[in-house]
């Protein structure tokens, strides 16, 4: 056969494809609309890693903090003072630096034309958003400087990202502090490690693969609409002369030209969505629409796959059917599919995965290419083994109400269609179920456990140098939406500078209660400290403690030298205490100290630190906590108290994971959707036969719900099997011990249920206009 006569019949069926009457632009439009939201899903998939790779060298540019630099920069007139001002916003970062340029040739930030002065700041264009609506009210006590411009897109790595400059002359560099820096250019600040961990990379590249299966899935099914009409158009070809082989090849033509316009509405669908872009936000994750340029090299290998893939899936699927003059062969009971090849594919796929099983996380031996195939071949199984699966069952299914035997028989019937709309929700399943089992495993390897207790306190502030605790605690209680706050000045007490030493504690009698068990306690009270973490500080503290021992209070690591060591004589009457875990997770050790113990009620040169109890019926309570913390001149919000912190690597994973799940499920619901009603219009005569002759309604709705929830059933509990093997096989790989977190399979298989039982409800409309007795007149 000469590559001529195939172009030839490709060029009939794609004529045939276009100039069909209203049916056959109706076929083409359901066509073309199935493949472009499949191939703008793919053409996003392309672009992504551009997307990345720019807000990669965006984040680069502008880096400035390194956070370690212990000698100091020399001032010159080409340096800049960078100071950490940023904050948080109801769990959003809001990135923020303070500017002092000490120079003529003070280099700016990229996306800054010109520095702000002392009182104002220059913003991005989404947080002078938030700040100009009723939303960012608090935001805008924190960021009272007046907006003096914007921040252009060089200097942010989304559309969404809050971001701000603002100008100062306060600003002192204190070397290894790390918050306020000299610089002389912009992009030279700290950056993460490049060493790239094998499981976070066996974690993306499951992610990639179980995303984009799907959508191959469905591109494959769409290029198949209208088969049972066009099985009688190529009948009538047969009738007029034409040869089976040729009669395949016109039929691969029309699928071709279905892909091909697949591609226009998927490159519209793409660039509505890539318009849409910068306006969306999605788990904190924002980019600008320029962002979104495909790989040229992918974007053509889409154009050309997409086709090459119609044509082959057409040509594949008509391999068993025999095409005559008066009909085929698909009118008849098919044939009974066969079982063997079909269970190599997942065969294959464990086979591919079994010799990395074992294997030291950071093995030489981790073969991307080999962890692709194999879990490809897993995947691909799904579809493979579902037709078999679905003609196996519904053979067997046996009598019942008229609604399951009408949808029975037509399973029975036509197993393979059915098996084909669910497939693709099939595979999707499969792999989340897979990577929920993945997730799960590793979850531990990338999340630390804290020692905080946030059932206790929800925020820690830290006091600079020269707020006194006493005031900074008044002010937090009177701050709406806090219900409790303990204040503690801490430090060391020594006896001389060779001498013993133990941690000291001041603090009022209710936030001491917090961190010891005391036999009873009055303003005035000096507690000694036994069953700390640390015998140094018991044993320190049972010395100093003796009546009369004169001590000195020392300055800590976290406050600013420069304090005279504060003497203090240890009064008689020290009462033993018990120490129990802080809200940090601490047993802390040594003196316990009331205010009313000390000359002056404090002692300088100690670390003061507040810890805030919120009230967790006010969502907006720590916004208040962070706006009083700014007034009390904190350079730094208070922490947010947590029980465990997440790898950032491995959080962008998931992230990236979830991002990409909302984009497939609204692919399995859009497509299901066009699936659906290109079936109910094939099946128009069938219905309005069946209404003609007294059918309720009811009843055939009732049937068109069975053939869809059996096939979903039984996809679903194939795709959970092989989910479940997937994933123990990955968990093998990372040595992991094989657990099933069955919340997780049942909430995936739960949301699947939950799309088709949708998309099932929206083609209720169009079910019941078909429902009539006209639908019998042919033109």
């Amino acid at each position: 056969m000469s590559a001529r006569q195939w172009a030839r019949d490709l060029a009939m069926g794609t004529r045939f494809a276009f100039t069909g009457g209203r049916e056959g632009w109706v076929r083409m439009l359901l066509t073309a609309v199935g493949v472009g939201l499949g191939v703008a899903l793919l053409l996003l998939a392309t672009a992504l890693p551009n997307a990345l790779a720019v807000r990669h060298d965006r984040q680069e540019a502008r880096s400035d903090l390194t956070y370690t630099a212990l000698v100091p920069m020399k001032k010159a007139d080409d340096t800049l003072v960078v100071g950490e001002a940023g904050t948080t916003f109801r769990d959003k970062e809001v990135r923020g630096r303070e500017l002092q340029p000490e120079g003529p040739r003070a280099p700016l930030p990229p996306g800054v034309s010109k520095f702000p002065g002392v009182g104002e700041m220059v913003v991005s264009p989404a947080l002078k958003h938030l700040l100009e609506s009723g939303e960012g009210k608090l935001l805008r006590e924190r960021l009272p400087e007046r907006i003096v411009g914007t921040i252009a897109e060089p200097g942010l790595i989304g559309a969404q990202e809050l971001a701000f400059y603002r100008g100062a002359d306060h600003l002192v560099v204190v070397p290894g502090m790390g918050r306020v820096e000299r610089i002389d250019r912009f992009g030279a600040g700290y950056k993460a490690s490049e060493k790239k961990d094998p499981v976070l990379v066996l974690l993306g590249l499951v992610v990639f693969l179980a995303l984009l299966m799907p959508v191959g899935v469905f591109i494959a099914a769409a290029v198949r609409f209208g088969g049972e009409r066009r099985d009688r158009r190529l009948a009538a070809l047969r009738l007029v002369g034409s040869d089976s082989g040729m009669t395949r090849r016109i039929a691969a033509g029309e699928a071709f030209a279905g892909a091909v316009a697949g591609l226009a509405f998927g490159t519209v669908f793409f660039l509505i969505v890539r318009q849409l872009s910068g306006s969306l936000d999605l788990f904190d994750v924002s980019v600008f629409p320029g962002y979104l340029i495909p790989s040229p090299g992918l974007a053509l290998l889409v154009a050309v796959a997409v086709p090459a893939a119609a044509v082959m899936v057409t040509l594949f699927a008509l391999r068993g059917v025999v095409i005559e003059p008066l009909g085929v062969v698909r009118t008849a009971k098919p044939p009974r599919r066969r079982l063997w090849w079909r269970i190599l594919l997942p065969v294959g796929g464990l086979g591919l995965l079994y010799p990395m099983i074992g294997k030291d996380r950071f093995s030489a031996d981790f073969n991307q290419y080999q962890v692709t195939g194999g879990v490809l071949l897993l995947l691909v199984g799904v579809t493979a083994l579902l037709p078999w699966v679905v003609e196996t069952v519904v053979a067997r299914l046996g009598s019942g109400g008229v609604a399951w035997q009408l949808a029975t028989r037509r399973l029975q019937l036509s197993s393979g269609t059915a098996a084909r709309m669910v497939n693709g929700i099939a595979v999707a399943v499969a792999g989340a179920i897979a990577l929920q089992m993945l997730f799960s495993g590793v979850q531990g390897q990338f999340t630390k456990h804290t020692t905080d207790d946030p059932t206790r306190a929800q925020m820690r502030a830290e006091l600079p140098d020269g707020v006194p605790l006493a005031r900074a605690a008044a002010d937090f209680k009177a701050t709406r939406g806090v219900a409790n706050v303990y204040a503690y000045d801490e430090g060391r007490v020594r006896r001389t500078e060779a001498g013993k030493e133990a941690p000291v504690t001041i603090a009022d009698c209710a936030s001491l209660r917090e961190v010891a068990s005391l036999p009873s306690c009055e303003d005035g009270d000096v507690f000694a400290v036994r069953g700390g973490a640390e015998e140094a500080d018991e044993l320190g503290a049972a010395e100093l403690s003796k009546a009369g021992t004169k001590v000195r209070f020392s300055a800590t690591v976290g406050s600013l030298l420069g304090h005279r060591p504060m003497p203090w004589t240890v009064p008689a009457g020290v009462k033993q205490a018990r120490a129990k875990v802080d809200q940090s997770g601490w047993k802390r050790g040594g003196l316990l100290l009331t205010p009313g113990a000390l000359p002056t009620g404090r002692a300088h040169g100690l670390d003061g630190k507040i810890y805030l109890a919120l009230d967790q019926g006010l969502a907006a309570a720590p916004e208040y906590a962070r706006n009083t913390a700014r007034r009390l001149g904190m350079q730094t919000d208070p922490a947010m108290l947590v029980s465990s912190k997440r790898d950032d690597a491995y959080a962008s994973i998931r992230t990236f994971l979830l991002v990409g799940a909302a984009g497939v499920l609204a692919l399995i619901g859009a497509s299901l959707l066009v699936a659906q009603l290109e079936q109910l219009r094939e099946r128009r005569k069938l219905l309005s036969s069946l209404i003609a002759v007294g059918t309720r309604r009811r009843t055939l709705c009732l049937s068109v719900l069975w053939q869809t929830a059996i096939p979903i059933g039984l996809g679903l509990a194939l795709a959970t099997a092989l989910g479940m093997t997937l994933g123990t096989a990955l968990l093998k790989m990372t040595d992991k011990p094989v657990s099933v977190d069955w919340a997780s399979v049942l909430s995936m298989t739960g949301t699947a249920t939950a799309v088709v039982l949708l998309v099932t409800v929206l083609s209720l409309p169009a079910l019941l206009r078909l429902m009539r007795p006209d639908g019998l007149r042919t033109e």
